[in-house]
């Protein structure tokens, strides 16, 4: 009976010793897990970071453009009312003119050089609005990007809050399975 308790007794050790052994290799995995959790996710909050910073970058191109455009409309109704304004003087030449009959050289030489100004305005603001077009293409285009930029950091947020859930999930499971 002696022997027996004694084999028992060497048994029950080593199974112990055993369980301890399996016990701390599940604990050894699950510690791997968790490392690599935290590092996916301090990667995750890194990218929210870059990301962040480029939609900061994107809204103050945005609002540099929108300063660009307000600069661009208030020369074109300037050149607008200039053009106006020589319309306006042309034709009050072209009255005189008429009626001054002994002077009609003079006054068709000056009308000729207004006409060649206005010429040189109308380009300038054919010029203008070919750039005040570009300028709302590259406009709608960032506006574009910045939509997308957007939706990527909403899906990555999605995916963060995700991650969050399974490491609160895996967080809670360990402390049971330490509990028990």
């Amino acid at each position: 009976m002696k022997n027996f308790q004694a084999n028992l007794l060497v048994v029950l050790a080593l199974a112990l010793c055993g369980l301890c052994a399996f016990q701390w290799h599940i604990q050894t995995v699950q510690r791997n897990e968790i490392e690599t959790q935290n590092q996916m996710l301090f990667q995750k909050n890194s990218d929210i970071q870059g990301f962040t910073n480029s939609i900061a970058t994107l809204n103050q191109q945005v609002m540099q453009m929108d300063a660009r455009i307000t600069e661009l409309k208030t020369a074109a109704a300037t050149n607008e009312q200039l053009a106006i304004s020589q319309k306006a003087e042309i034709a009050r030449w072209q009255f005189i003119s008429a009626g001054l009959t002994n002077e009609i050289t003079q006054y068709k030489t000056g009308v000729d050089m207004l006409q060649v100004k206005l010429k040189e305005a109308y380009a300038g603001i054919s010029e203008q609005n070919v750039a005040f077009t570009n300028l709302l293409a590259q406009r709608e285009e960032f506006v574009k990007k910045y939509n997308d930029e957007v939706k990527d950091r909403n899906d990555i947020v999605a995916k963060y809050n995700d991650l969050a859930k399974q490491v609160e999930k895996l967080q809670a499971a360990a402390s049971d399975s330490s509990n028990k």
